[in-house]
C-alpha cells in the first residue's frame, strides 16, 4: 500500500525473470503504476510487462567462471547515474536545492553559502572618508583581516585599503594623509546569498589571487570572508 499510482517503479533484473519480482509486478498492473525496467533480455516476463524497458547488452561478466554479477552491476548502476542526472536536469534540480536535502558531510561544506561562513558587525574592519591613515592602519591591524573598508557618509561602500595599498603609497607622510588618498576605488564584493564555494573559485581565479573579500547588500557591506573560514568550513 506504499506505493500508489503516484508513484513509478524502477524495477533491476539482469534476466528479468527474477521469482521476487513477479508479485511487484502483478501490483503494478493491478494498480496501474507506472513501471520501469532494467534488464539484459527485451524478451523477458519484465521486460515484457514494462511500460519502459531499459535492454543492456548481455555481455559477459567479469568472473572467470562468468557467474558472480560484476559487468552486469556495473552497467546497471552506470545506468541508474545516467538516469539520475537525467532527471535533475529535466527538473531544473539546483544546487540550492542541493543544499537544502543534503546539509551534511563534504556535499553540505561544498553548498554553504557566504552568509554562513562571514564575520559580522564589529569584526568588519571600517572607517569613513576623511579617516587618517593612522587610524586605519590601527583598524587594520585589530581586526586582522589585513584591510579596512572605507565608506561614505550614508554607510555604503566607498573603497577598500589593503596591505597591497600600503607597500604602494608608503612614504613619509602615509599615516598624515587621509583615506581618499590611498583607497582602492570600487572594490569586488560578493552576495550573501553566493555559495561559499563559488567565492573560493572567484578568490582563486582573481589576478593576483585574494584572500579576502568583503560582503555587500547592495553597495552596503554587512560581511568579511578570509580564505581561511572557508578552508575551516570543509569548503575546498
Amino acid at each position: 500500500g506504499m506505493i500508489t499510482p503516484d508513484d513509478v517503479i524502477l524495477a533491476l533484473s539482469w534476466s528479468g525473470e527474477t521469482v521476487e519480482l513477479k508479485n511487484l509486478i502483478n501490483y503494478s498492473r493491478r494498480f496501474r503504476i507506472g513501471l520501469v525496467s532494467v534488464t539484459s533480455d527485451a524478451g523477458s516476463t519484465l521486460a515484457v510487462e514494462s511500460d519502459i524497458a531499459l535492454t543492456l547488452p548481455k555481455s559477459p561478466e567479469a568472473c572467470p567462471h562468468n557467474l558472480a554479477p560484476t559487468t552486469s552491476t556495473l552497467m546497471q548502476a552506470a545506468l541508474g547515474d545516467a538516469l539520475a542526472v537525467a532527471l535533475l536536469e529535466s527538473r531544473g534540480f539546483t544546487a540550492l536545492e542541493f543544499a537544502k536535502y543534503h546539509p551534511g558531510g563534504k556535499l553540505g561544506a561544498m553548498l554553504k553559502f557566504v552568509r554562513d561562513l562571514m564575520h559580522t558587525g564589529e569584526a568588519i574592519p571600517v572607517k569613513p572618508l576623511g579617516t587618517k591613515m593612522s587610524e586605519a592602519i590601527v583598524e587594520m591591524t585589530s581586526k586582522g583581516f589585513g584591510c579596512v573598508a572605507i565608506v561614505d557618509g550614508i554607510g555604503e561602500l566607498a573603497g577598500i585599503i589593503t596591505d597591497g595599498d600600503l607597500r604602494r603609497h608608503m612614504g613619509p607622510d602615509l599615516m598624515a594623509v587621509t583615506v581618499d588618498k590611498v583607497m582602492t576605488k570600487n572594490p569586488r564584493t560578493v552576495a550573501p546569498s553566493m555559495l561559499a564555494s563559488e567565492m573560493l573559485d572567484l578568490m582563486n581565479s582573481s589576478k593576483p589571487a585574494v584572500t579576502v573579500l568583503l560582503v555587500a547588500e547592495g553597495k552596503t557591506p554587512v560581511g568579511i570572508v578570509h580564505v581561511h573560514d572557508v578552508l575551516r568550513a570543509g569548503v575546498a
